[in-house]
C-alpha cells in the first residue's frame, strides 16, 4: 500500500483532536481511582472480596439505602475484606429417594435496577440513556437435583445484555457465604438473554466501563440481589419431578445479518443445513410428580434486538416478551412478574441472527444494502439498517416474541421424551490469550491477546456506529492508526501478526490502564442432565460456530459411551468476550470477526476446551481437571458520569402532584396519559419501598375497592421519565388500553423517590407517590 500523505486540514484535525483527547484523559483520570488493587476471588475458602461492606443478601433481603447518608458509586474495598465471609446454614428442603426423576425448583425475581441516568448495553451508542420503564427485568433459575441429593445443577436465565465477570464472581461469592459448597463455580451457571435495552454499568473490565459511563455500584448490587433471591426461591420451592426435552423449528422470525461472512465456510459444510441460522428451538418442561406445571427453559439462536437503538425504556425485548406471554398464560390471575410458573427463554448462537427480517435497507432512498460491507450509493455504512415485521420497534417486539411463545407453547405441551440420569458438571478457568490448538496432529496455532477490530466500529445492520466505518475492513487507516497510536500507543508486532487479516483498531490486550481493558481469564462450562449437554458459552457464537461446537462436544461424548447427547448452545453466560466465529468467516472480517478477541483461531480453542469438559464428565474424571488461574476482582472503578442531583418540585407543587390529568374517558385501543411531577427513577433502585413505578387500578363497586390490573411490568404500560433543569422532572404514565379491557372506572398511580439534601446534611431519598383523578373506559 502507498504511503499516504496528510493535507492540512487533516494534520489539524489530528493536532486537534490529540489535544481534545488529552484534556478528556485527565479529566478522567480525575474519576478514575487508580491505586486500587488487584485480588484473586477465591470461590471456595480463602479470601473473599465484595464491593461493599453489607452482608451476604438473604433470601427476601433488598438492597437499601440509609435513609441519613448516601452510598458511594464507588466499589470499595472495606477493612474486614480480607477476612474469611461466614458461611450460613441454611435448613435443606426435604429429600425422598423413592422416585423417578430429580428434585425442580423455579423461581423469579426482579433485577431491573437503574431505569435513568445510566447507558443501556448493547449497541455501545453513546446517548442512549434510559428514560423510563416498558417492561421490568427478571433473573428465572432453575435448580435440578438428584433424587438423593447428592449432585446439583442451576441454571440462570438473566434479563441483561450479558453476564459480566464480576457479577458472577460476586453471586459465588453469596451464594458460597449462605449455601457453603452447594451451589458452586462448576454446577451454576448465569446465562444473559442479551437485551440491548437492560442498564449498562456492572462491568470490571476498562472496554465496558468506558462504554457504560462508568460502573454503577447501585444496579450491580440490585443485579446481584435480585439473581441470589432468584435462586433462594429455587432452592425454597424444590419437590419432586420430572423433566421432559423437546425439539421443533421455529420460522419466519430471523435471518442472518452476515451472510457473506457465513458463504466463506466450505460449501460442503453449508451443504449439510438448509437454512443460514439455526431454526431449532429446544424446550425443557418442567413438572411435579402430578403433572402440574413447574417451568420452562428455551434456547433458541435469536438476538433481542427488535428494540432499536433509538429506544430509551428499560425493557426485555423480544424473548422477555414471550416469557412474558407464556407467565401469563400459565399464572392467571397474578400481575406479570408473580406466580409460581417460571419460563426462560435463553440466548443460544445468535451472533449473526437478527430479527429484523425485513432485511437491510438504505433509509434514505430505501433501496436494498444486503451487500459485503453492508453500505448504501449515498451515506454509506450509516444509512444501511435492517427493520423488523411490525410497524414500529414495539409492533416488531411483539410480532417475534409471539412466534417464539407460540412455538414454545406447543412444544411444551407435546413434549415427551423424558430427560433421565445423573447430573454432573464440569467448569475451568482458561487464560485465553494463551491457548495452544492443535489444528491437526502435526500442527499448532495459538489463540491471540485481546484485540477490536476496523470492522467493530462499523456496527452492524441491527445499530451501526457513528463513524462511518464499513464492515469487512481488512486493512487499517493511517489517519486512525495515528489517532490510536498518539492516545494509546501502537500495538505490538506479535499482536498485530497474531490477529491477521483483522487490521486492529484496538489493542485492548496491551492496555491496563486503570484496569485491563479486556478479560484474559475466561469460564468454560458444562453441566449435564442425563442425555442433556448445556454449554455456558462465554460470548456470542455465530451460526456456524455453534454448530462445530454441538457437533464436536457430542461426538467427544459418545467417543467415550455416551450416545445420542443432545448438546444445546447458552450463550452470554459467566463472562463477556464478544463474538466468536469461525476460522473462514474470520477472513470476512465483518462486524463479528472484527469481535473475534483472541484472533482466527478462537473457535478451534473453544472447541478443543470443551471437549476435555466433555471427556471428563464422560470418563468420571472432572475431579482431575485443573481448576486454572483465578480471574481477577478489580476494587476500585470510574465512577458514574452522571452525577447524583437533588430533585426538586415546581414552585407551588409537590412531588407526585398531576400536571396533566386523563382524559374523563377513552374507549379500548386508546392510550391513556397522565404527567405527574416527578423525580429521578434511579433512586428507586436503592430502595423497595414501592415494587412498581406505576399502577393502572380499577374501581370494584361490590367491595367498594380499587383493584391493580396492571403495572410497570405490564406490556401495556409505559413509564417515562423527562429530565428538566436544575432537579426538576416530570413523569408520563401511559396505559395502551387493551381490548380486554373491561369497561368501568380506573385511576393511574405514580410511585417513586425523590432525593433531599439539606445544607451541611447528608443527602436522604424519600418516598412520595400521586394518584390521578378517575376515568371511564367504555366499550365501542
Amino acid at each position: 500500500m502507498a504511503k499516504r500523505t496528510f493535507s492540512n486540514l487533516e494534520t489539524f484535525l489530528i493536532f486537534l483532536l490529540v489535544m481534545m483527547t488529552a484534556i478528556t484523559v485527565a479529566l478522567l483520570s480525575l474519576l478514575f481511582i487508580t491505586s486500587g488493587t488487584i485480588e484473586n476471588h477465591k470461590d471456595s475458602g480463602g479470601h473473599l472480596f465484595s464491593t461493599t461492606p453489607n452482608p451476604p443478601a438473604t433470601q427476601g433481603s433488598t438492597v437499601t439505602q440509609s435513609s441519613t447518608a448516601t452510598q458511594r458509586s464507588t466499589a470499595t474495598q472495606s477493612s474486614t475484606a480480607t477476612q474469611t465471609s461466614p458461611v450460613t446454614s441454611t435448613p435443606e428442603p426435604p429429600l425422598f429417594q423413592n422416585f423417578s426423576g430429580y428434585y425442580i425448583g423455579v423461581g423469579r425475581a426482579d433485577c431491573t435496577g437503574q431505569v435513568a441516568d445510566i447507558n443501556l448495553m448493547g449497541y455501545s451508542k453513546s446517548g442512549q440513556n434510559a428514560q423510563g420503564i416498558l417492561t421490568r427485568l427478571y433473573s428465572r433459575a432453575f435448580i435440578m437435583a438428584e433424587p438423593d441429593g447428592s449432585n446439583r445443577t442451576v441454571f440462570v436465565s438473566i434479563d441483561i445484555g450479558m453476564v459480566s465477570q464480576r457479577l458472577r464472581l460476586e453471586v459465588l461469592n453469596r451464594l458460597q457465604s449462605k449455601y457453603g459448597s452447594l451451589y458452586r463455580r462448576d454446577n451454576v451457571i448465569l446465562s444473559g438473554t442479551h437485551t440491548h435495552s437492560g442498564p449498562a454499568g456492572y462491568f470490571q473490565y476498562t472496554v465496558f466501563v468506558i462504554a457504560s459511563e462508568g460502573f454503577s455500584n447501585r444496579t450491580f448490587q440490585h443485579m446481584v440481589t435480585g439473581i441470589l433471591k432468584s435462586i433462594d426461591i429455587a432452592h425454597t420451592n424444590m419437590k419432586p419431578g420430572k423433566i421432559f426435552i423437546n425439539k421443533g423449528n421455529v420460522d419466519g422470525v430471523q435471518i442472518n445479518r452476515s451472510p457473506y461472512s457465513y458463504l466463506q465456510n466450505p460449501q460442503s459444510e453449508r451443504a449439510r443445513y438448509s437454512s443460514n441460522t439455526d431454526k431449532e428451538m429446544v424446550v425443557l418442561k418442567m413438572v411435579d410428580l402430578n403433572g402440574d406445571d413447574l417451568g420452562l427453559i428455551s434456547w433458541f439462536a435469536i438476538h433481542p434486538v427488535s428494540m432499536n437503538n433509538s429506544n430509551h425504556l428499560v425493557n426485555s425485548d423480544n424473548v422477555g416478551y414471550a416469557s412474558y406471554l407464556l407467565e401469563q398464560e400459565k399464572n392467571k390471575g397474578y400481575l406479570p412478574g408473580q406466580g409460581p410458573f417460571v419460563a426462560a427463554f435463553a440466548s443460544s448462537n445468535l451472533g449473526d441472527v437478527s430479527p429484523n427480517i425485513l432485511g437491510p435497507r438504505c433509509i434514505n432512498t430505501g433501496e436494498s444494502c444486503d451487500n459485503a460491507n453492508s453500505t448504501c450509493p449515498i451515506g454509506g455504512s450509516n444509512m444501511c439498517i435492517a427493520k423488523g415485521p411490525g410497524q414500529d420497534m414495539f409492533d416488531s417486539t411483539q410480532i417475534i416474541g409471539r412466534a417464539m411463545y407460540q412455538r414454545a407453547k406447543e412444544l411444551y405441551a407435546s413434549a415427551s421424551q423424558e430427560v433421565t440420569g445423573p447430573l454432573a458438571s464440569a467448569h475451568q478457568w482458561v487464560d485465553m490469550t494463551n491457548v495452544t490448538v492443535w489444528l491437526n496432529s502435526t500442527h499448532t496455532a495459538k489463540t491471540c491477546k485481546p484485540a477490536l477490530g476496523y470492522s467493530f466500529a462499523a456496527g452492524t445492520i441491527d445499530g451501526v456506529g457513528g463513524l462511518n466505518f464499513t464492515q469487512g475492513k481488512t486493512e487499517g487507516d493511517p489517519f486512525w492508526d495515528t489517532i490510536r497510536d498518539q492516545i494509546l500507543g501502537k500495538p505490538s508486532e506479535e499482536t498485530k501478526e497474531c490477529h491477521k487479516p483483522k487490521p486492529i483498531l484496538l489493542h485492548t490486550g496491551e492496555l491496563s490502564k486503570p484496569h485491563p481493558w479486556h478479560p484474559d481469564i475466561v469460564d468454560v462450562q458444562i453441566i449435564t442432565l442425563g442425555s442433556l449437554a448445556i454449554t455456558a458459552i462465554p460470548g456470542e457464537f455465530t451460526t456456524m460456530s455453534g454448530r462445530r461446537l454441538r457437533e464436536a462436544v457430542q461426538a467427544e461424548f459418545a467417543s467415550h459411551g455416551m450416545q445420542n447427547m443432545t448438546v444445546v448452545i447458552s450463550g452470554l453466560c459467566n463472562v463477556y468476550t464478544h463474538y466468536i466465529t469461525t476460522y473462514e468467516e474470520y477472513q470476512a472480517q465483518r462486524y463479528e470477526a472484527a469481535s473475534t478477541i483472541y484472533g482466527p483461531h478462537t473457535l478451534s480453542a473453544y472447541i478443543q476446551l470443551f471437549r476435555n469438559l466433555a471427556k471428563a464428565i464422560a470418563t468420571d474424571t472432572v475431579a482431575n481437571l485443573s481448576r486454572g488461574p483465578e480471574p481477577p476482582f478489580f476494587q476500585q472503578l470510574m465512577v458514574p458520569l452522571i452525577p447524583n442531583i437533588v430533585d426538586r418540585a415546581p414552585i407551588g407543587r409537590t412531588f407526585g402532584d398531576v400536571l396533566q390529568p386523563a382524559k374523563p374517558e377513552y374507549r379500548v385501543g386508546e392510550v391513556a396519559e397522565v404527567i405527574f411531577v416527578g423525580a429521578n427513577p434511579k433512586n428507586s433502585a436503592q430502595n423497595e419501598t414501592h415494587q412498581t413505578f406505576l399502577t393502572v387500578e380499577k374501581y370494584e363497586a361490590t367491595s367498594t375497592s380499587w383493584q391493580i390490573v396492571c403495572n410497570d411490568a405490564s406490556w401495556e404500560t409505559r413509564f417515562y421519565w423527562h429530565k428538566g433543569l436544575l432537579g426538576l422532572s416530570n413523569a408520563t404514565v401511559e396505559w395502551h388500553i387493551p381490548d380486554t379491557a373491561q369497561p368501568g372506572i380506573y385511576r393511574i398511580r405514580y410511585f417513586g423517590h425523590n432525593r433531599k439534601q439539606d445544607i451541611l446534611k447528608p443527602a436522604v431519598i424519600l418516598s412520595f407517590e400521586g394518584t390521578s383523578p378517575a376515568f371511564e373506559v367504555v366499550t365501542t
